[in-house]
């Protein structure tokens, strides 16, 4: 139970400075220049993997060597997310901009430390469900902040929007206070261990195919990442939705299929060998790009909309089930914060990076030419997942390091 809570309170920022922020300047009348250059406030989210050896090192002098970590961010979030509530991007995007680059660094520590403390309690047996409840919990948080964000924000505004989920942030403090602690947690003992040790160790493990499990960190989400880095603006300005109905449609089909998704795909990853599930969900993820294709000539159709939204969501759904399950046991529990951080700090780089290059390349080619083109961005990533099929199964079969 508290690994999908502190799941929902590590997915509630991550639309906040995301779609959510992206909807705001969207509305505001923001130009498709800024709105792109607006999704670099994630950067947090790739760069995580360098502080993550201080959370590693250094347990706080109450709630453990996780907790403790976790319920300072979760602070550090909801008043970050309250203070944005006292501006508007036509007169203060800069300020707004710092204040989503300080909630997406807290949102990202709080993510080190609770995708370690998630690592230490799980055994390999339990990954699989372990990693659909993290998911169900994740999932429905970003949308509640993005889906019910957006209604929310056609009838009260937005300040009010993020002065809620300030609180809902605040709020979460209870749930990790009362979450239980991983056993026989020991830090590392020296800062030079805890920054070089963890990469030490992960490239001694595995040689020569390092450099390619962290490629394929960077390439296997890319497709997805890449045809949601301007989704939200899409949906606006092409089919015309109003918030309202982006927010219902994604509230109901989205939470259902997103939370199905994760549920399923800790069904596949315990029935089916992680290997076919990885290639079969990816081919799956970057065939529900050619969804968006339909978008861009339906107008504001709710049924195409539900349609998109619902295969989206649980095909991505259950290929980041399966993915976490690989990164996880990719992971030594003895630096579990700082390597998982580094293995998803490189999964994170489509979805911070690629906004600018989607924001350029959509006048150059047109909306259903850059939806083409994410569902070809996926080749490389399946690709190098047939190519690394051996050593996925052996680090299916490993028991914790």
């Amino acid at each position: 139970m508290s690994i999908g809570l502190l799941g929902f309170a590590s997915g509630l920022p991550l639309a906040l400075s995301g779609s959510a922020l992206q909807a705001w300047f969207t509305t505001a009348g923001m130009s498709l220049r800024d709105i792109g250059w607006i999704t670099l406030i994630g950067q947090a989210y790739v760069f995580k993997f360098l502080w993550a050896p201080l959370l590693d090192r250094l347990p706080l002098p109450f709630l453990g060597r996780r907790r403790g970590w976790i319920l300072v961010m979760q602070l550090l979030c909801g008043a970050a997310l309250i203070s944005m509530s006292f501006y508007a991007p036509q007169g203060a995007a800069s300020t707004l901009a710092f204040l989503g680059v300080l909630l997406a660094f807290a949102s990202a520590t709080q993510d080190i430390a609770y995708d370690a403390h998630r690592t230490d309690l799980l055994r390999p047996e339990e990954r699989g469900w372990g990693t659909a409840f993290m998911q169900g919990g994740y999932r429905a948080a970003m949308l509640v902040s993005g889906a019910l964000a957006l209604i929310l924000a056609d009838h009260v505004g937005w300040a009010w929007v993020y002065r809620l989920m300030g609180a809902l942030m605040l709020a979460a403090m209870v749930v990790t206070a009362t979450s239980p602690e991983a056993p026989d947690e020991q830090p590392t003992r020296s800062f030079a261990e805890a920054v070089v040790q963890p990469f030490m160790d992960f490239f001694d493990r595995y040689g020569k195919l390092a450099l390619g499990w962290l490629a394929l960190m960077v390439l296997y989400k890319l497709c997805d990442a890449f045809a949601l880095s301007l989704s939200t603006t899409f949906l606006l300005r092409v089919p015309q939705f109003t918030l309202t109905q982006l927010g219902a449609i994604n509230k109901t089909f989205g939470l259902l299929a997103g939370l199905l998704g994760a549920l399923a795909g800790g069904w596949v990853v315990t029935r089916m060998r992680l290997f076919p599930a990885l290639l079969v969900l990816g081919v799956a993820q970057a065939l529900v790009n050619l969804g968006y294709i339909w978008l861009v000539h339906s107008g504001p159709n709710l049924y195409a909309l539900a349609t998109v939204v619902g295969m989206e969501n649980f095909f991505s759904g259950l290929g980041s089930t399966a993915f976490v399950v690989l990164v996880t046991a990719l992971c030594n529990v003895r630096f579990s914060a700082t390597q998982y951080a580094l293995l998803s700090s490189l999964a994170a780089v489509g979805r911070v990076f690629l906004g600018p290059l989607a924001a350029w390349l959509v006048p150059q080619v047109g909306w259903s030419n850059f939806f083409a083109i994410t569902a070809l961005s996926a080749l490389p990533g399946l690709l190098l997942v047939i190519g690394l099929r051996h050593a996925i199964h052996r680090a299916e079969l490993a028991r914790p390091h």
